[in-house]
């Protein structure tokens, strides 16, 4: 399950969200308890910036809007990931939904 977590974010920082998303939802459905909620949080972000990057942005920040509510839950550091920031940047893209990359930053 680690594979596709990581497998998730190599795709995320390349830009290929679709394939992000593919990749947590797999691990999203056979999770339970607190890591189904971090890892939809995840499938989420991923699908609202395949949305932003092909202009839907209605779709955009309604999935990011999800995504940052989730995963505000979680530490600053969570599953290897630099939550903290991935949140934070989530939260700025909101405020403009001008095209972007954003990367996930290992802890």
């Amino acid at each position: 399950m680690a594979d596709l977590l990581q497998d998730g974010i190599i795709f995320f920082n390349a830009g290929r969200y679709f394939e992000a998303h593919e990749a947590w939802e797999d691990l999203w459905r056979v999770s339970g308890g607190p890591l189904r909620l971090f890892y939809q949080g995840l499938v989420q972000a991923a699908v609202g910036l395949h949305h932003l990057s092909h202009g839907n942005l209605n779709g955009a920040k309604a999935q990011i809007t999800k995504s940052v509510s989730k995963l505000e839950q979680y530490p600053g550091r969570f599953c290897q990931i630099d939550n903290r920031k991935f949140v934070s940047d989530l939260q700025d893209l909101l405020n403009d939904l001008s095209p972007r990359q954003i990367t996930i930053a290992r802890s």
